[in-house]
């Protein structure tokens, strides 16, 4: 690896950048909305030393299992050279552990250590904001608009937003950081050969061949389309030849259980890392759920998607480069409001709007694009 560079960074359309540090925390669907925005600097800037930072609990969106952490990149890291990892949530309930300050100065000494020309905070939140200023790097690149306001404080760079999608907002820091205009890219994900073959060996195991993923699961209760209707749907993929996997996150394995029972035993639930979800994902023909990580997952592998919103906007937040349709009532109203029963709108999205989008998606093409829409009228 390149040792620090220690020059003065130029910022005319040559200037050279040797090392930059992206932060970007948490979550999935967030820390999977900047990976375009990270993979265009990586071709803008194909020799610096990239690294991230990142809480641990998301690490695996950059690099597989029991791969380094750092060095040359691969298809287990492809993306960046160093991968930085902190647990905020765990050293704010006890930061004042010996062990836990003895972490804390172990990531924030490798942090520092790679001098780096240039820091870009893709979270918008004071935390990252303060993180990226923190890492010793003489330009900190931030949003003009940071979800946090305060944020800005601590940028040396602004860049200005543009777009709705949320992908596109991000992409405009890393258009300011190149000082040119450029084209969002495909992502890459981690590879990871075990996963792969794990993953495998439980599908064949349960007789599946032809599958689309099924996720419950939302994050809070008003994202939740009830687990009834997507037993639903799988008895009627089913029917059609399409088997259902339920994907089965952290805390999710009763609400599985609820879709498998929902399902007359069409649909099975699987619990998996974030690793071995990529490779499942990749193998699916069709993903259904609404607005979380596992779905913006599937479509940064180009899995087409049913999307099933509710209080969430799907213009900032909704599928962004494959085929998708999107399902939302318009009598929905954007809230981020973590209340625990579904919105009432998405009450509204029935059985056979979402079946009838899975059959559209289904039946297209693999290179025909399918433009997504709202529905939800019929119940």
């Amino acid at each position: 690896m390149r040792g620090p560079r220690r020059g003065v960074l130029s910022t005319e359309s040559n200037q050279t950048i040797e090392s930059l540090l992206i932060v970007r925390l948490s979550a999935m669907g967030d820390v999977i909305h900047t990976l375009p925005a990270a993979r265009a600097l990586r071709t803008v800037f194909p020799q610096a030393m990239i690294g991230w930072l990142i809480e641990e609990r998301w690490a695996e969106l950059l690099c597989a299992p029991g791969g380094p952490r750092r060095g040359p990149r691969s298809p287990r890291r492809p993306l960046a050279d160093w991968v930085h990892t902190v647990r905020l949530r765990e050293w704010r309930k006890s930061l004042f552990t010996l062990q836990d300050a003895q972490q804390i100065a172990k990531v924030w000494n490798d942090v520092r250590s790679v001098h780096y020309d240039l820091a870009v905070d893709l979270q918008g939140a004071m935390r990252s904001a303060v993180l990226a200023r923190w890492s010793g790097a003489r330009v900190v690149y931030g949003a003009a608009q940071p979800r946090e306001a305060p944020a800005s404080v601590w940028y040396t760079r602004q860049a200005m937003p543009r777009g709705a999608h949320v992908v596109e907002q991000n992409f405009a820091v890393a258009e300011a950081v190149a000082q040119r205009r450029m084209t969002i890219p495909p992502v890459e994900l981690p590879s990871d050969s075990d996963a792969e073959r794990r993953i495998a060996h439980q599908l064949a195991q349960a007789g599946v061949r032809e599958f689309a993923i099924l996720n419950p699961g939302a994050g809070w209760g008003a994202k939740c389309w009830p687990v009834e209707r997507y037993g639903q749907v799988a008895k009627a993929l089913a029917r059609e030849g399409v088997q259902c996997v339920v994907n089965c996150g952290p805390g999710e394995e009763a609400l599985a259980g609820e879709v498998e029972t929902a399902s007359g035993g069409t649909a099975r639930a699987m619990k998996c890392s974030i690793t071995e979800l990529i490779a499942l994902t990749r193998g699916a023909r069709l993903f259904i759920g609404g607005d979380t990580g596992p779905m913006h997952l599937a479509v940064a592998v180009q899995v087409p998607v049913v999307a099933i919103f509710g209080p969430t906007d799907p213009a900032r937040n909704g599928p962004y480069g494959t085929r998708s349709v999107v399902l939302r009532n318009p009598a929905s109203l954007t809230t981020h409001a973590r209340l625990e029963q579904p919105e009432e709108g998405l009450l509204e999205i029935s059985v056979e709007a979402v079946v009838n989008a899975a059959r559209q998606l289904l039946g297209a093409s693999g290179g025909q694009e399918c433009p997504s829409h709202t529905d939800g009228a019929h119940v």
